[in-house]
């Protein structure tokens, strides 16, 4: 057992998503934040990419709790499949909480758990640790920082943040709280860095409002389709202000936009009147000028509203060339091909699309440069792991609090897996646990990596297909050696390409009957070895291969 506080960070160090970490002391371990993370283009059928939980598993039976930071599914997102293992209560602001409980609902995954919902700047014994939820403005409402109380000080977590002077709900970050624990003493703080490269300070969320209303009001008679999170609360009540103000009727598109419009006005985190909004299905009733439409899908993803609406698979809602399509956000890192797919398809339709590359319609959650210096200033922590970000966002952030005068003895630059040990003297790397990527196919179930590099291998080299026939009793070829392609470019290189081939294991077949080979395992193996060692040596092609040698 750990005589010092360790922190295990089991994801979101080097990636955007997948934010998981665990504190351990006295044996007990409490949990900060369980996310996802989305997969790349590369990853053929992939559905969501998650934290490998087995260190957390074998340690059920000392986990007292999960504390969530916010409700954005890079922090929420795994919740569902770290439960199925690990049934301890959850700890989150009501809106945190309810998105929670929400997705696990949708996976009929809710059961017996247990939610407990903590409010502004309260504190909760969990175990050994007492975890205090600070307000923060982010992209989301009713997020926190953390401030965990331990034997070894205070940790602070600051969960995402930028410092909004002017937030939708009036609901500030606690600067005078920050401070205060800074002048108390702080251990460690683990930082936000998505922003680190990025100087000056993150636009207030009231610029994009602005915005917004003058892209309206330039366009009277034209029906406006606004694509968002929908976890966006605050991007939400901005456009039904803006609409409602122009007198249009605001209608809802995407499962998770209308659950949580519906969640936050019985949280009173959305204000909203029911004749604010129009049912989708009676959108053209209404003049185009007379309406709005809220969607998700502005990352392009293939099976939400905006995309659907592009495609003209939308069931309800056809557009042309007397809407514009405004998409509120900007494309998280690898979605950058899927939402300039959407944008094209939208203009084939003759949509006019607006994106944040034009107008000012987009802020982000996350603070920039000046604001990361805030807040290290008001905590004045004596050691710094930057935290949630690709590594060169992470090296920024180290890189910036070098230049406030923090030792570089007192930063670490850690990744997922890595264990740190919060000593008086200072913190140190101490060992390392199982933190790849965990797979989930939705058809399919958990996928490990040999699946996966296999789907690659053949959407980029394709495959081959070899088959033969053996008389076992006469030790010949009964059926001749057959090969053929599919996944790859059929020309007259190819056509040759495949009859070396093809003479090549018929050689090899030959040469392993004639010294008595008779297992069809064995000869399936020898033909994939003739024709493995002949592609990659004189055609440089390394495709899936497929033997069927069939011992008659």
């Amino acid at each position: 057992m750990a005589k010092h506080l360790r922190v295990t960070f089991l994801g979101g160090l080097g990636e955007i998503g997948r934010n998981c970490l665990a504190l351990e002391q006295d044996g007990r371990i409490v949990v900060v934040d369980a996310g996802l993370m989305f997969p790349e283009p590369t990853m053929y059928g992939v559905d969501l990419i998650l934290p490998d939980f087995r260190w957390l598993v074998e340690r059920r039976d000392r986990v007292d709790g999960i504390v969530l930071t916010h409700g954005h599914e890079d922090h929420t997102g795994a919740l569902r499949y770290l439960l199925a293992d690990v049934n301890v209560p959850v700890y989150g602001a009501p809106l945190t909480v309810g998105f929670a409980r929400h997705r696990l609902a949708e996976a009929k995954g809710l059961g017996s758990l247990e939610f407990i919902e903590v409010a502004d700047n309260e504190r909760r014994r969990i175990g050994p640790f007492e975890v205090e939820f600070i307000p923060v403005t982010h992209s989301v409402p009713s997020a926190h920082s953390l401030a965990i109380h331990t034997a070894d000080g205070v940790v602070i977590h600051s969960g995402d943040f930028k410092l909004d002077p002017t937030p939708i709900d009036d609901r500030r970050t606690d600067l005078a709280r920050l401070a205060a624990l800074g002048d108390e003493g702080v251990a460690l703080l683990l930082c936000d860095s998505t922003n680190a490269e990025e100087p000056g300070y993150t636009p207030s969320e009231r610029e994009v409002g602005g915005a917004l209303r003058r892209l309206f009001l330039e366009r009277p008679d034209r029906r406006m389709v606004v694509a968002c999170f929908a976890s966006h609360i605050h991007r939400i009540q901005q456009i039904i202000d803006v609409a409602t103000g122009q007198g249009r009727k605001v209608a809802l598109m995407g499962r998770s936009m209308e659950a949580n419009v519906k969640l936050a006005r019985r949280l009173h985190q959305l204000r909203a009147e029911a004749s604010d909004f129009i049912d989708l299905a009676n959108v053209d009733r209404y003049a185009p000028g007379e309406v709005c439409v809220i969607c998700t899908g502005s990352q392009g993803e293939p099976m939400a509203a905006l995309t659907k609406i592009s495609r003209g698979d939308a069931r309800q809602l056809e557009v042309g060339d007397q809407d514009t399509v405004i998409l509120s956000s900007h494309p998280i890192p690898g979605n950058e091909w899927s939402v300039g797919r959407v944008i094209d398809d939208l203009h084939r339709l003759g949509v006019e699309v607006i994106h944040s590359g034009q107008e000012p319609v987009h802020a982000s959650g996350h603070a920039r440069q000046g604001e990361l210096r805030t807040y290290h200033q008001l905590v004045r922590p004596r050691n710094f792991i930057p935290v949630h970000g690709e590594y060169r966002h992470m090296a920024h952030h180290a890189r910036l609090a070098r230049t406030m005068g923090m030792p570089p003895r007192h930063i670490l630059l850690c990744e997922d897996g890595d264990q740190v040990e919060v000593r008086p003297e200072g913190i140190r790397k101490v060992g390392r646990v199982p933190a790849g990527f965990h797979f989930i196919d939705g058809g399919a179930g958990d996928l490990d990596e040999r699946p996966l590099e296999e789907r690659r291998m053949l959407a980029e080299y394709g495959v081959l297909l070899i088959s033969a026939g053996v008389d076992a009793e006469a030790g010949r070829l009964a059926q001749p050696v057959r090969v053929s392609a599919r996944g790859w470019f059929d020309g007259e290189g190819d056509r040759q390409l495949i009859v070396a081939v093809t003479e090549e294991v018929r050689e090899a077949l030959e040469e392993a009957l004639e010294d008595g080979q008779r297992d069809e395992g064995a000869l399936n193996k020898v033909a994939q070895r003739a024709a493995g060692r002949l592609l990659g040596q004189r055609f440089r092609r390394q495709p899936v291969l497929l033997p069927a040698i069939v011992v008659l």
